[in-house]
């Protein structure tokens, strides 16, 4: 109903409306409750979220250092790992000596030259004898005289590199072939070695020869074999059979006078012994025998590579 405008007044301001059209630029947020902030604070005594990883590592090395059982166990498996250390260690020196190993690769160029040069022409070495030092035998590389494994393991190499160029050159190379002549080589100074090993116990004589010393003297003929093997490449089947002969006579007269020194310069103390040792020829005939043995497998080893 509509009032009079006469005796009346208003007491309020009609607000002023806004225009339908006009948008709004500012938002009045005076009179409105204020907004919650999305942020969540946590107070120190009510955390609830999971700890940091730094507050969990530092806990959890506190706790394991400081827990008696954890430091008995940690204790417990250092020494398990000790024993099992020791006892793996103790297993391997059975069946081979790595300090002994080591001693026969003591080696340096000097040495291998010299021992080269005696090994192909041994007739004008004139000391043959074996140098110790407080019942230890000098190293390779301070007495030309001591065997080593340098120079057989280098000339094998050498060897099967040069089976396979002379295979090659005749057309005859193949992966099986080459196969076959380096397992060959390997299993008749295997079988060598053994024999050697053998006949020492079987004849019971006492020397000083070990494992080590039998497979480098025997491993020695590769460099005969190498010469023999490029002269016949070289100079044909002439060539071949001559340095058959001199490689074949430099390595017995060389494995005689070495060998001589580690099994006949026992004889004099074992004739003083209960007479349980070998006798003089027999000792005299497995020197023998071992360089007889030489020239048959070098040529063995060798003739199929050269036509």
């Amino acid at each position: 109903m509509d009032l009079p405008h006469h005796g009346y007044r208003a007491t309020k301001q009609r607000a002023r409306a806004a225009p339908a059209g006009d948008s709004v630029l500012f938002e009045d947020t005076s009179s409105a409750a204020p907004a919650m902030n999305n942020q969540v604070y946590y107070t120190p005594g009510y955390n609830m979220g999971p700890p940091s990883n730094e507050m969990q590592g530092g806990a959890g090395m506190d706790n394991l250092f400081t827990d008696p059982m954890a430091n008995a166990a940690m204790m417990y498996g250092s020494s398990l790992a000790n024993q099992g250390k020791d006892m793996v260690n103790k297993e391997i020196s059975r069946f081979m000596a790595v300090n002994k190993l080591k001693y026969f690769f003591a080696v340096d160029t000097r040495y291998v030259m010299k021992k080269l040069m005696i090994l192909m022409f041994p007739y004008t070495h004139q000391d043959w004898e074996v140098r110790y030092h407080r019942d230890t035998p000098l190293t390779p590389r301070q007495d030309v005289n001591a065997p080593d494994l340098y120079i057989p393991t280098m000339a094998f190499i050498t060897y099967i590199l040069l089976a396979g160029m002379a295979l090659g050159i005749q057309k005859r190379f193949s992966p099986e072939v080459l196969g076959l002549c380096a397992s060959t080589a390997l299993v008749w100074m295997i079988i060598e070695v053994l024999v050697m090993l053998l006949s020492l116990y079987l004849l019971t004589v006492h020397s000083d020869l070990s494992t080590f010393d039998l497979i480098a003297y025997s491993g020695y003929k590769y460099v005969g074999m190498i010469f023999t093997v490029m002269s016949g490449l070289l100079f044909g089947s002439d060539g071949y059979y001559v340095a058959l002969a001199w490689s074949s006579c430099a390595l017995m007269f060389f494995i005689v006078r070495s060998l001589k020194m580690k099994i006949l310069t026992s004889l004099s103390s074992d004739s003083m012994g209960t007479g349980s040792s070998a006798k003089p020829q027999f000792r005299l005939y497995i020197t023998v025998a071992t360089a007889v043995f030489q020239p048959i497998i070098i040529y063995w080893l060798t003739a199929h590579l050269v036509r």
